[in-house]
């Protein structure tokens, strides 16, 4: 089959490199760097599973024109990118829209899959908006740093939608797929609502953790042996347990944020806690700071995870703001990030000077390399893992 991937992040990049490794894939995206680096056969992204030699196979093309490339394609899939807009307080499913709009004078009758995280609904309103299109939705369930293995390693595979594209595109995943894996197929509404009430439970035990964390600090407890304790109970598990600054990276923080907003008609509680305990936690990880009263705090890595360049919504953003706001003074640590300041606080790739500079460093998640400081650590990394 030829199937064309639109947009070539973390998603779309790590589908269309599985899918590849049995059929034809052209990958578009708009951003020309990104295709000039791909045509380079060279990862625009840094995660250890996508290398240039995965990206160099036969069966892998990329361009920047859909309308160029949708002749004789027997499915597309949309990974574009959807942030949630703080003004209107909704996902922005602009970029998925155009796409749609492209296809329908492009390669009208296309099946075609939406990756990219959208509102409950959405898929069923394109539906009936875009009447030549057979559509159907696949939530994604990929990890910052580990989205290629978990495509080839799937937790589940979930389409909705239109019968037969679904059906192609859930055979395409578990033909790439590695591992068994449960497929189920339903109603594209529902497959949309697992994404968001997925991502939005493993918020609520991050934000669970953080608040015991907070609690025993707060009183001069040992946060790790509570939580240990805790966990033992096999109903509750040893994962998703670790103390951090906060839930981050893409998706929790604006998966749980439109799930709230489609609970506007709906009865809840549970939903806003989410939501605003992530606030509250870190207002005290910045209260905490403030009371060590720091004359240059050093922030170490912007990244959520090790091993990703990724900084959207990651958590020490938060954090930052509120020290910013208290006029404290901070220095960066981040060899991902080439500019020399970030929103004003000076960033630096010179470890050793960092070190030396900073009286007190925070680290969302702990690295050895820090060993040598202890002394100047803040962290609520109690396990030291991510």
């Amino acid at each position: 089959m030829k199937i064309a991937v639109v947009g070539l992040g973390y998603v779309g990049l790590a589908n269309a490199l599985a899918i590849a490794r049995k059929h034809d894939v052209i990958g578009i995206d708009v951003d020309l760097n990104r295709i000039y680096m791909l045509k380079q056969r060279k990862s625009p992204l840094v995660e250890s599973d996508i290398t240039n030699e995965l990206i160099n196979t036969n069966n892998f093309h990329v361009d920047a024109s859909l309308a160029a490339s949708a002749k004789d394609v027997d499915l597309f899939l949309i990974a574009t990118p959807t942030d949630y807009s703080k003004q209107e307080r909704f996902f922005d499913t602009s970029s998925v829209e155009s796409v749609l709009e492209e296809l329908v004078e492009a390669a009208p009758g296309s099946q075609v899959v939406v990756k990219s995280t959208v509102p409950v609904g959405f898929t069923a309103r394109m539906q009936k908006r875009f009447p030549t299109l057979r559509l159907a939705f696949s939530p994604e369930f990929l990890r910052e740093g580990k989205a290629l293995y978990d495509c080839l390693h799937p937790s589940r595979i979930i389409v909705g939608g239109d019968k037969v594209t679904a059906e192609i595109f859930a055979n395409l995943c578990k033909e790439a797929a590695e591992t068994d894996t449960t497929v189920l197929l339903m109603g594209s509404t529902e497959a949309e609502a697992v994404k968001l009430f997925s991502n939005t439970y493993l918020a609520l035990r991050v934000a669970y953790f953080n608040e015991l964390d907070s609690y025993a600090e707060m009183r001069g407890l040992v946060a790790k042996d509570i939580i240990t304790g805790v966990s033992l109970d096999p109903r509750i598990g040893d994962f998703y347990n670790n103390p951090s600054f906060g839930y981050g990276g893409y998706c929790l923080p604006k998966d749980s944020k439109q799930l709230l907003a489609n609970y506007e008609d709906v009865p809840q509680n549970l939903i806003t806690a989410i939501v605003a305990a992530n606030h509250t936690r870190k207002d005290h990880i910045a209260a905490e700071i403030m009371k060590k009263h720091p004359n240059l705090v050093g922030i170490y890595r912007l990244t959520m995870k090790t091993d990703s360049d990724n900084f959207r919504q990651s958590a020490v953003l938060g954090v930052m703001k509120r020290l910013r706001a208290e006029g404290v003074s901070m220095l960066i640590y981040e060899p991902f990030y080439e500019e020399e300041k970030y929103y004003g606080n000076e960033v630096t790739h010179d470890l050793s000077s960092f070190k030396e500079r900073c009286d007190l460093i925070i680290a969302n998640r702990w690295a050895d390399e820090l060993g040598d400081v202890k002394n100047k650590i803040y962290t609520r990394d109690v396990y030291l893992r991510d």
